[in-house]
């Protein structure tokens, strides 16, 4: 996965983990183990009964065998999902 990923450095990502855990930074850079350093990083935490949470954390670093899912955002539409109530997702069981 790590080679398909430079085309993503430098853009607003959106990154799920195996805990299912949200993050969405400007991804600036990994190596060839899908480690992950996000700028500006957020991590989004859903609730079913009150708006998305949003954690502040920085420079983070997301550990490749943590990363589940890696995509591009449109920073438009994210902003227009910045009040939506989900269930938050379940761990990945392998």
């Amino acid at each position: 996965m790590a080679p398909l990923l430079e085309q993503f450095i430098e853009c607003h990502v959106f990154v799920i983990s195996v805990d299912g855990r949200v993050f969405v930074g400007v991804l600036k850079g990994f190596d060839q183990l899908t480690n992950l350093v996000l700028y500006n990083c957020i991590e989004r935490v859903y609730h079913v009964d009150s708006p998305v949470e949003e954690l502040e954390l920085g420079i983070y670093v997301v550990r490749g065998d943590n990363v589940v899912l890696v995509g591009e955002v449109d920073l438009d539409v994210d902003r227009s999902m910045s009040g939506i109530e989900a269930q938050p997702l379940k761990p990945v069981v392998y």
